[in-house]
């Protein structure tokens, strides 16, 4: 039983998209490429220059690059900012 809820919990996280805009900084470390520094400087970048308006924006992130974007498309989304 224990098996089953871990492959449900492994299956259903891969459905889930990383919102670029909400979530923090450890949801942010299961992307591609993303360790804890890039996801904390993801969340520095949003606190300082405000939310991304598209998912590509992230590139603008220092140590971010388009590859790394790219490689994560599928998992990644930019919700519209609260104004």
């Amino acid at each position: 039983m224990k098996v089953f809820l871990l492959l449900c919990m492994v299956f259903s996280f891969g459905l889930s998209s990383v919102d670029i805009n909400t979530d923090g900084a450890k949801a942010l470390t299961a992307l591609k490429g993303i360790g804890d520094k890039k996801a904390e400087a993801i969340v520095k970048y949003r606190k300082d220059h405000g939310c991304f308006k598209t998912v590509n924006a992230l590139s603008e992130v220092k140590g971010i690059g388009a590859k790394t974007v790219e490689n994560n498309k599928k998992e990644l989304k930019a919700t519209p900012c609260k104004k």
